[in-house]
């Protein structure tokens, strides 16, 4: 596992104001919607893209005397996610309504966990390139319900609601104001992201709201922070404000940003920041303001009736701490312990888990660094430039550990190894099938490959002389053998008999 002291935290992110500079003050609460078939509390499908209302059960729509029944796949899911980023599991938590009235809210109230969260304290180690770690505090996750969706662009004169995701399953995983930048924020996001995905506990699909931020900004001046951190007294920190529902990575950055230089130039100006919810423009590229920010008391809280405590047993628990899959930064540490992969080789292949799969099958029995430079330069390179995902590879992991072999031993060149790429990507089949059938093997025939090298030599005289004053030049006999025999000829034999035959 990576031991995060081995790091050095990256220095906060400093903006020059018109009288002073400034640093950055950042927090974040990432809703994602748990991986399950069924809701939180109905067994109504969480399918997305069906038809409007068509995933509602009774109690997602607030019909009276319908309760809720806890789903504890869900509950396993938040579990889950609290293991992967070591935080304290909570054995009693508990659920609590948050009121308030919106068009699809049809409750007129939220189920979330305000008091008694699932999941504690955690922490995040956020990488920010060779030897530059952020760690990030999780303050705490909990569970609770989403919300449906309004449309308002389908009539000129009306809204629609769709409760489809009414009921949904949300972790809402909350952080300590530890994050000094823009780019470290979409860090952690994507960090968060990547570890669910391993964990299989949420999709991390932002496009489709599955994965989503509230973004909490403020400004200080320097060494305020630091105040902060001995005491723990938020009044050496600015007054914060908070930009609704980002659920784009470049879009977090940019209103980070935007809303920095606000709140800079408010102050400069002698003016004052007022907390409140704002949303992010992405046409203008500015924040506006939503509403004025919510204390706790807005929303009238208070244990929900119908629910009894959430009570797990630490047993339960284990039991799914023991079915935890490797997860990135353990698996990146690994490739680079055991392969000889580089940090960067090993974090590439591990960004996503469905590569990091692709790559073990590849390298299984096979040489690391071979495995890991077909499949980023090749395979990569070619799905990027496809814009195709590695689970819709036409090349599968067997086929190109099936290259790789192929060029281990002897049979084919590296060139060679190039050709059967491209025809396993355009029509499939065996690689060593294709090679036999297509007359692919590379010339290790000593004799027919000197006797090639033999003729290119005689052939040229001039160049003879050029090599032999200038042995680097020795390079194009060995290009000229390699075209008379349309690249079949062992690079490396061919290499020693030049250097023999031209004395160098």
């Amino acid at each position: 596992m990576l031991d995060h002291l081995s790091y050095a935290e990256p220095q906060p992110k400093v903006i020059q104001g018109a009288k002073s500079d400034w640093e950055l003050v950042i927090g974040l609460e990432v809703h994602a919607q748990v991986s399950s078939r069924a809701k939180l509390f109905s067994g109504a499908s969480t399918e997305f893209g069906s038809e409007p209302n068509s995933n509602v059960a009774f109690v997602d729509a607030g019909m009276p005397g319908m309760l809720p029944v806890i789903n504890e796949f869900c509950v396993a899911q938040a579990v889950r996610t609290g293991l992967g980023l070591k935080a304290a599991i909570n054995l009693r938590s508990a659920f609590d309504r948050k009121n308030y009235f919106y068009p699809d809210l049809p409750q007129g109230y939220q189920i979330s966990q305000l008091y008694y969260p699932i999941v504690g304290e955690g922490e995040v180690i956020v990488d920010m390139g060779p030897g530059v770690a952020r760690r990030v505090r999780i303050e705490r996750i909990h569970l609770e319900q989403d919300a449906g969706k309004s449309i308002h662009d389908m009539d000129p004169t009306m809204s629609f609601v769709d409760l489809n995701r009414t009921g949904v399953a949300l972790m809402e995983i909350v952080s300590r104001p530890d994050i000094r930048g823009p780019e470290e924020a979409a860090a952690y996001v994507a960090k968060l992201r990547q570890i669910m995905r391993y964990l299989g506990t949420c999709d991390g699909n932002m496009q489709n709201g599955n994965l989503r931020a509230d973004v909490n900004v403020s400004v200080c001046k320097p060494g305020a922070y630091e105040r902060y951190q001995a005491t723990g007294d938020f009044s050496h920190l600015g007054t914060r404000c908070e930009i609704k529902n980002m659920n784009s990575l470049r879009f977090i950055q940019a209103a980070i940003e935007y809303e920095a230089r606000r709140q800079i130039a408010i102050i400069e100006d002698g003016g004052t920041i007022v907390q409140e919810t704002r949303l992010y423009d992405p046409d203008k590229g500015e924040t506006r303001s939503m509403r004025s920010k919510e204390e706790a008391h807005d929303y009238r809280y208070f244990p929900d009736p119908d629910l009894l405590p959430l009570e797990i047993e630490q047993a339960w628990v284990d039991d799914i701490a023991t079915l935890m899959p490797e997860l990135p930064d353990e698996k990146k540490a690994r490739f680079v312990k055991e392969l000889g992969l580089s940090e960067y080789d090993a974090g590439v292949l591990t960004a996503e888990v469905e590569n990091a799969d692709y790559f073990e099958a590849v390298a299984a029995g096979r040489d690391g660094k071979m495995a890991a430079n077909w499949v980023i330069n090749e395979l990569f390179g070619r799905l990027n430039k496809e814009g195709l995902s590695v689970a819709a590879s036409p090349v599968s992991a067997a086929q190109l550990g099936g290259v790789i072999d192929l060029i281990a031993k002897g049979d084919i060149s590296g060139k060679i190894a190039k050709d059967l790429f491209e025809i396993l990507w355009t029509e499939g089949g065996d690689p060593a099938a294709i090679v036999e059938a297509r007359g692919m093997k590379q010339v290790t025939d000593l004799g027919a490959i000197e006797a090639a090298v033999n003729e290119i030599i005689a052939g040229n005289p001039a160049q003879v002389e050029k090599a032999k004053a200038n042995p680097k030049l020795a390079g194009w006999f060995v290009g000229q053998v390699l075209k008379a025999t349309g690249g079949k000829a062992n690079p490396a034999a061919v290499n020693e008999l030049v250097a023999k035959k031209l004395g160098l």
